[in-house]
């Protein structure tokens, strides 16, 4: 059972550790709005993290099976929402204006306004909810039960938090701000990029599984 539990743990700390929208959101807001604001956006993600943990405890293989169409709807949904953010930010970059892609408007971004972004980079993030379902069935062919699954979810939370108040850390330092003071464009086109390219794979899988 501890070897279980330890496989599955490595596999969420490389799911954590690999670029995605979770560290794209992180790492643009501790750039453009500071070490704080990168605080919120990890401890929404970590609230989201916790509730998929849930959700994979409670049924999340089980309901997709019965209706595909939620992963579809996930996927769109989630595609959408990067893509939407990386349009946003060009249009910026475009103008010529320096707010990063995690803000969608000239005001400095609240805690609020932070923590729920968080939150919904990793609720729609289809990613996500395909590990879940990968640790569901791994510990479904393990003889786990639910409550050990349900288990993972501070775990995940734990990991996370370390990896992404990492990023946090790292791109809110002196030297990262500095050169994001410096090519502030240049950082508003990636991380653009980054959000469009991320809701465009999402989307493009849609059409892959078509037969």
């Amino acid at each position: 059972m501890l070897e279980t539990y330890l496989l599955t743990w490595s596999g969420i700390i490389l799911a954590q550790l690999a670029p995605g929208p979770n560290l794209v959101a992180v790492a643009s807001a501790a750039l453009a709005h500071g070490r704080r604001t990168a605080l919120y956006i990890v401890f929404g993600i970590a609230v989201g993290t916790f509730l998929w943990s849930i959700a994979a405890a409670t049924g999340l293989g089980e309901l997709i099976k019965a209706f595909p169409s939620s992963m579809t709807a996930l996927k769109l949904l989630g595609g959408g929402f990067l893509m939407y953010l990386g349009l946003r930010a060009m249009r910026k970059v475009i103008k010529g204006t320096t707010d990063l892609p995690i803000a969608l408007d000239d005001n400095p971004m609240s805690t609020h306004r932070a923590w729920l972004r968080g939150l919904i980079v990793v609720i729609t993030n289809p990613e996500t909810a395909l590990m879940w379902v990968s640790v569901d069935a791994y510990l479904n062919d393990h003889k786990l039960s639910a409550i050990d699954t349900l288990a993972f979810g501070p775990l995940s939370v734990l990991s996370g938090a370390v990896v992404y108040l990492t990023f946090a850390y790292l791109f809110s330092t002196g030297v990262a701000t500095e050169g994001y003071k410096r090519f502030s464009l240049w950082f508003e086109a990636a991380f653009a990029l980054a959000f469009f390219a991320l809701g465009a794979s999402f989307l493009l899988t849609l059409f892959t599984h078509v037969k």
